[in-house]
This record gives structure tokens, C-alpha cells and sequence, in this order.
């Protein structure tokens, strides 16, 4: 259910984007990113604002930083093995074509970012409300670029699906009947993975796995699911700018809207294993920026080593 919903919603992306005339940065690293990021982003909000005591907090806390580390690490990896897979099944060279330059951007907003938000407060005390603000103006400079930088439009978009069971006589599919589709998969989606983790933590307890193990390494994947599908449905029909920018835009937009929330709204007190992740997150996009600066493109190799930093992170709590 969750990769059908996700090609559902890809697809319904790809129409909005080619209705709309914009281009694959714009679609990948904010449409799609946003649009499957807004959700969780729910979850910090109401644990912070709407709930009272140290614990909420904490939850909320551990749920905003555990986005930008899902991302760069295990999503990465999926895509890095969605290329694997394809060139095995010799559907695909082993390479990602990416637009180099709109993944560069979504990098370095984020490292610079997220640094800030992470280790700035660390530096200058009572400083949180500042940085908030700061973080919300930069993902305003960060869109303004990306719809002003240089991007290749949406190419090969199949007809919207819903179109098939709604539209007759061959007429073009309407604006409303497109975000109808967009939001209809994003919901389906969204319940399917938490209807997964769900069922995954009855099994793993069934097991007998640790609580707290589930609850620091497998919980926080349900949140990202969504991004993680549509990355993978995009990568294995050779949409890589598209599937990278959706994690890499989800990164940008993570770092800043919700980690203001936390800023904001708690005392932002990020140490232990949190900080231990937020470190790796960086790592993990410092990386990936390095194999731009030295070969012009990215690697699978590269982007499947994220998977490397959530085996660092695991081992790390399962060793406490």
C-alpha cells in the first residue's frame, strides 16, 4: 500500500509540477519534499505546544531531530540500493544523474543550517530566538534560489491516474482533480507507514526486542517513509534529480520550520546520543558535498554509505 500510494503521489507531483511549469528542483526539493515533510512536522508541534511537561518536550525534541538523520542516512541508502538493484537488473547504468548544482544547494543550506541550529545555541546562550527567526528567513533565501536557479523541466510524466477514472473525452486533467490526487496518496501514504511500524513493533516485541531500542531505531523510520518511497519509486524510473532533491528539500525544510518550534519552545538542551545523531547527519551531507567538490557528480556509492552512519548510530545505542 505504501509504494502504490507513493507512485500515486509521485506521479500526481510530476502532473502539478508540469501544469504549474516549473522545474525538477523546484518539484523535487520543495513540492514534494514539503509536501511529505508538513505531516511529521505535526507530531514536534502538538508533543511541544499542546502537551505539557519535560517529557512532551523531549518527545518533540527527539522527533525533530530524528527527521534530518532519517534522511541523510537511511534514505540516502535506499536510494543508493534502488540504483543497485536496477543495474542489476541492467535497467539502469550504475550512476545517478542528478542535477549536481540544485543537490549542492539543498546541501549546503542544510549543513549550514542545521549547524547553526545545533551548535550555535551551544556557543551563545539565550540566543534560541534569534536563531529561529534566522532559520525561517534562511529557507525563504533558500526557495527564492531554488526557483531562481537554473533546473530542467519535468520530462516524461505519465498522465495523471486519476484521470482515468474521472476526466472523459481525452481533456486535460484539471488543477483540482491534480491536488486531489497529490493529497488523497499523501494521506494513504502517511497511514500505511504508521500502520507498518505499527505492526512492526507488535512482532519485534513479540521477539523480544528492547522497547527503547524500537523506540530510537525503528519508531523514527515511520516518519519518513513517505520521503523514503517516493525516492525510490523516482530512482527506479531514472528521475534521480527528482528523487534526491525530495530527501535533500526535506532535509533543508527539517532544519529549519521545525527545529524553530524547538528553538522556540523548549530550552533546545541537545546532547547525548541527540547530538550524537545531529553530528552524524552533517557527516553524512559533508560527504556527499565532497564527492561533488572533487568529481562533479554523485556517486551510489556515496549516497549508499548514509547506511553506514545509521549502522554507526545503532551500534552505538545498542552498545550502551
Amino acid at each position: 500500500m505504501i509504494l502504490l500510494s507513493a507512485e500515486f503521489f509521485t506521479n500526481g507531483i510530476e502532473s502539478l509540477g508540469r501544469r504549474l511549469s516549473l522545474s525538477q528542483a523546484v518539484v523535487g526539493s520543495i513540492l514534494a519534499a514539503v509536501g511529505t515533510a508538513m505531516p511529521e512536522t505535526i507530531l514536534p508541534f502538538v508533543a511541544i505546544l499542546m502537551h505539557s511537561g519535560d517529557a512532551a518536550k523531549k518527545i518533540g525534541v527527539g522527533a525533530i531531530l530524528g527527521a534530518p538523520f532519517m534522511l541523510s542516512t537511511l534514505a540516502f541508502f535506499l536510494v543508493g540500493v534502488s540504483v543497485v538493484g536496477s543495474f542489476i537488473a541492467k535497467k539502469r547504468e550504475f550512476k545517478l544523474s542528478v542535477e549536481v548544482h540544485s543537490m549542492k544547494r539543498d546541501l549546503l543550506f542544510f549543513i549550514a543550517m542545521y549547524s547553526t541550529a545545533i551548535f550555535l545555541p551551544l556557543l551563545i546562550p539565550k540566543s534560541n530566538v534569534f536563531i529561529a527567526i534566522a532559520l525561517l528567513i534562511g529557507y525563504i533565501v533558500y526557495a527564492y534560489f531554488t526557483f531562481r536557479g537554473e533546473s530542467g523541466d519535468i520530462m516524461h510524466a505519465e498522465e495523471l491516474y486519476f484521470k482515468r477514472f474521472f476526466v472523459k473525452n481525452n481533456q486535460p486533467s484539471g488543477l483540482p482533480l491534480i491536488i486531489f490526487q497529490v493529497l488523497f496518496a499523501l494521506v494513504i501514504m502517511i497511514n500505511s507507514a504508521h500502520s507498518f511500524v505499527s505492526n512492526l513493533e507488535k512482532l519485534s516485541l513479540s521477539w523480544g526486542m528492547n522497547p527503547m531500542l524500537f523506540a530510537l531505531l525503528v519508531a523514527p523510520i515511520a516518519t519518513e517513509l513517505p520521503e523514503k518511497f517516493n525516492s525510490v519509486t523516482w530512482t527506479l524510473k531514472g528521475r534521480d534529480t527528482l528523487a534526491m532533491g525530495n530527501i535533500t528539500g526535506a532535509m533543508v525544510f527539517q532544519s529549519t520550520f521545525p527545529v524553530s518550534i524547538g528553538l522556540l519552545f523548549t530550552d533546545w538542551s541537545i546532547s547525548g546520543f541527540a547530538l550524537f545523531s545531529a553530528i552524524l547527519a552533517l557527516i553524512s551531507a559533508i560527504v556527499a558535498i565532497a564527492n561533488i567538490q572533487i568529481s562533479g557528480k554523485v556517486s551510489p556509492l556515496t549516497i549508499l554509505s548514509g547506511g553506514l552512519f545509521y549502522v554507526i548510530y545503532a551500534v552505538a545505542i545498542i552498545a550502551k
